[in-house]
């Protein structure tokens, strides 16, 4: 099939390209920049420009393929809410062009919606977390799937390799700067995580399996403690590392505080039922320890 991928060049979309490409598909991939147009064209994909602020463009692409794989966002939390609200626009362009066929769009959220109750890991059934200003994207996906559209959602844990892991790096940055490597209390709230080419592996997946409505977890890890996190990158940056009180957090973190201290563990069980799905690639902890530290 001919897949259109947002956020083709991004994180997750360097290891989906050519793992859609080596299941026999081919890849129509959304960039804004010629240097995106280079490295998709060398893993053999197909270049599509335009960016998801740009709907037209969106919608022209949506509109050559048999299906949307859909990636992108935008990672600036100084405009969580904005970003979100364009994240909404973009998911209901491509909605808009695929109503009324088959074609599957795959939309990308994140496991921190799922509401966890009662310490226990959240799930793929679990109510969504009204307070995540990206909950309205689920919303707008189940009112699409409810009018014929044949759209699931893939959730996202902290997606690492010895590059990149989610959130954690603007942690590590912190360390940095401050000169420790910091957690909230006991340090025993947990987050969940899985590694990239499994996450890629799960959106072919997801996307193949083409179920209207279907909810997956990208977790390999259901929840990874952050004091572990936090020894790891004291150990990589060689930094003391130290426990804080709640009240401290603000000051210690920053614009990531609301983050720090929460426990979201998560549950992969019924999206590995229905897939065949089976994590295999390293844990956050080996990844973190992994990490080439010098040079960051």
């Amino acid at each position: 099939m001919r897949i259109f991928v947002t956020g083709a060049t991004g994180f997750i979309g360097s290891a989906l390209v050519p793992a859609l490409i080596s299941a026999g598909h081919q890849v129509l991939g959304l960039t804004r920049s010629e240097a995106g147009a280079a490295a998709l064209r060398a893993a053999g994909a197909a270049v599509h420009h335009g960016n998801i602020e740009d709907l037209d463009s969106l919608r022209a692409g949506a509109a050559e393929v048999d299906g949307v794989i859909h990636l992108a966002f935008n990672h600036d939390f100084s405009r969580f809410e904005k970003n979100a609200a364009d994240e909404r626009a973009a998911v209901t362009a491509l909605g808009e062009v695929l109503l009324g066929s088959d074609r599957p769009l795959v939309v990308t959220s994140g496991t921190a919606i799922a509401a966890n109750i009662d310490g226990r890991p959240s799930t793929e059934e679990s109510p969504t977390a009204a307070w995540n200003p990206r909950a309205g994207l689920e919303t707008t996906i189940k009112a699409f799937t409810e009018r014929g559209l044949n759209a699931s959602i893939v959730r996202l844990a902290q997606i690492h390799d010895p590059r990149r892991q989610g959130l954690v790096p603007y942690f590590t940055a912190v360390a940095r700067q401050t000169g420790v490597s910091a957690y909230i209390g006991d340090g025993g709230h947990r987050w969940p995580a899985a590694h990239v080419s499994d996450t890629a592996r799960l959106y072919r997946l997801a996307f193949e399996k083409a179920e209207a409505g279907a909810i997956y977890h990208a977790v390999g890890e259901e929840g990874v403690p952050m004091k572990a996190i936090a020894e790891a990158l004291g150990r990589g940056l060689k930094v003391p590392v130290i426990s804080i009180a709640p009240e401290q957090s603000q000051a210690q973190f920053g614009w990531l505080s609301p983050f720090a201290g929460l426990d979201m563990p998560s549950s992969s069980a019924i999206t590995r039922a229905k897939l065949g799905w089976e994590p295999v690639g390293p844990g956050l902890i080996a990844d973190l320890d992994a990490m080439d530290y010098a040079a960051g």
